[in-house]
This record gives C-alpha cells, sequence and structure tokens, in this order.
C-alpha cells in the first residue's frame, strides 16, 4: 500500500485516469446533448460499439487514426439514426428502442468483422494516434505529463466540456435546445423547430457516441473484439445523472469512474492473490454506489422520454 504515496505512481495513476475517462466524458456529453433534447437514450453502449469496429476497420484498412475517428463518428450517426426515425418520427418509446439499439448493433459489428476478418481471427493495427504534447505545457513537473501530454481526442474531450457549457447557457441556440426538452410545446409556440432540434441532438449524440467508441481501437488499444466497450456507454449514462445534467458535473463524474477504473488495473497488479474479476468490478460498484446515493435528487430536462407530436395541442 505503500506504494499509493509513491510520487510515480501517483502520476501514473492520474495519467491513466485522465485517457480512461475520455471516452466516458465524450459518451456522455453525447446523452447530455440528447436528454437536453428531451431524449433519454440508452443505446450508447451499441454505438460505442458499432463506432469502435467501424474506427478499427478503417484504421487498419487506411493506416488513418484519424479516419478511423471520423469513421466511428459516421457510424455512430447511421446507427442512431434508426433510433430517432422510432422514436421522433413514430413516437416509440424511447427505453425500448434504446435497448433494442445495444442488442441490434453490437450484434452488427461482430458480424461485420466476422464476415471480413473471419471467425477466429484477432487482428491488431500498428497505427495507434500518436500522442502530441503540448509545448511548454507538457514539461510542467507532476502536472504536465497528466494533463498536456495525450493524443488530439483527449485535449478534444476536455475542451467540450466549456464549449457545450458556453453553448447551453450563454447562445440563443443552445437556449432553444434546452427549451425542446423542457417546454417543447412553448418552444414550438416561439417558432422553434422542435422535430429538427431533436434530429440534431440525435445527430450529435451519435457522432460523439461514435467517436469515443473509435477511441477505445484507434487510441487505446490496437484491437476489436465483442465487449471492448465493457458496458461504458451505461456508466456514461450514469455519469450525465450524477453530473446532474451539466456539463461540469458530467466532467467531475467521468474523472471519478476513469480514477476507479485506473485503479482497480493497478490493484490487480499489486494484489497478486485476490481473483481480477473481483477488481473489475470496482468501477460498476462505484456506478451503483453513486446512482443509489446522488442520482435521485434532481431530475433532469421536465419533457425527457415523452414523445412530442406536433399536431397535438
Amino acid at each position: 500500500m505503500g506504494a499509493i504515496f509513491n510520487l510515480n505512481f501517483t502520476q501514473d495513476l492520474l495519467l491513466s485516469m485522465v485517457r480512461m475517462a475520455t471516452p466516458i466524458l465524450i459518451v456522455a456529453l453525447a446523452e447530455l446533448y440528447s436528454e437536453r433534447a428531451g431524449l433519454v437514450n440508452i443505446g450508447l453502449d451499441g454505438i460505442m460499439a458499432f463506432g469502435s469496429l467501424v474506427g478499427f476497420l478503417t484504421c487498419y484498412i487506411t493506416g488513418d487514426p484519424y479516419l478511423g475517428i471520423l469513421a466511428g463518428a459516421v457510424g455512430g450517426v447511421l446507427i442512431n439514426m434508426v433510433y430517432a426515425f422510432c422514436t421522433i418520427t413514430l413516437g416509440a418509446e424511447q427505453i425500448v428502442y434504446g435497448m433494442a439499439i445495444n442488442i441490434f448493433a453490437p450484434a452488427i459489428a461482430s458480424f461485420i468483422y466476422k464476415i471480413y476478418f473471419g471467425i477466429n481471427s484477432a487482428l491488431i493495427t500498428n497505427t495507434l494516434m500518436s500522442v502530441v504534447p503540448i509545448p511548454i505545457l507538457s514539461k510542467i513537473p507532476f502536472f504536465g505529463s497528466i494533463l498536456f501530454n495525450h493524443t488530439p481526442i483527449v485535449y478534444f474531450a476536455y475542451l467540450l466540456v466549456p464549449i457545450t457549457y458556453v453553448f447551453f447557457n450563454k447562445t440563443k441556440a443552445g437556449l432553444n435546445f434546452k427549451a425542446v426538452g423542457e417546454f417543447p410545446k412553448a418552444a414550438e409556440s416561439l417558432g422553434i423547430n422542435v422535430i429538427a432540434k431533436k434530429y440534431l441532438a440525435s445527430i450529435i449524440c451519435g457522432a460523439l457516441a461514435g467517436i469515443g467508441g473509435a477511441y477505445l481501437t484507434t487510441c487505446y488499444i490496437s484491437t476489436y473484439s465483442d465487449g471492448v466497450v465493457s458496458g461504458r456507454g451505461f456508466i456514461a449514462l450514469s455519469a450525465v445523472i450524477f453530473g446532474r445534467w451539466m456539463p461540469g458535473g458530467v466532467l467531475l463524474a467521468a474523472l471519478l469512474f476513469g480514477f476507479t477504473d485506473a485503479l482497480q488495473l493497478r490493484m490487480q497488479v499489486m494484489s497478486s492473490g485476490t481473483p481480477y474479476q473481483l477488481l473489475a468490478m470496482i468501477p460498476y460498484i462505484c456506478t451503483l454506489f453513486v446512482l443509489a446515493f446522488f442520482g435521485i435528487k434532481k431530475a433532469g430536462p421536465k419533457a425527457n422520454g415523452r414523445p412530442y407530436f406536433k399536431e397535438e395541442r
């Protein structure tokens, strides 16, 4: 246990926390955009799975991880359009179709992988996205390597937090966006196209969730396998609740879950006699604890999860 207080150990732990929180943060922000428009999308795990496969496949073929990230975003949008059409245009139950995406998308991803590479193949790419240190800032003692020595996607994820805050709280477009999730009838009466806003939210959600999935196979690990997402979509969903539907709160929640994930990996190395399955449960137990004790004190947007039909008055 004395190693926990070792400076190098702490620095390495915090560095891993920032990296492992990245996909959770991106996908949690994806869900934030969706829920602010009144769409509860629990299909994040499925979108991430498809994005991770498309990102890996593109990176493998082209050798370019940036194209892999872009392809993951496109793949995420395509999958989420199924959810959007069913829930926005048809007014179907959002939870049911979100769960359907969680079943459908990973199965499609697994099918494509096996068709392209074969049933028993386990391929890797040698083109993971390179780390791009920020000049001067990355040389700051201790914190420099923790905060400023990452891939561009990590910088993008954390920069997206203040951008999202400014968008929702300081711009007319963002306030209109929030109005759709709170009082869609009133928003429509003010000339806001509620249906268009909901589809825009679905595009943003799909793109960001696809990027979160592609990050896993283009920046984090160099291969794709079934279960690569490992429930991160559900953890991102809980991060939105824990973060009180605010970008800053979502960031803190993502960092908390990233920390527990990084910690359990190091505990596996340090505790050789403990079954690794028990330690791997730590992030998920943390998720349950957070939801049980912090997730019930504030509700989300008032029209969250409710279908909207323009002709109803």
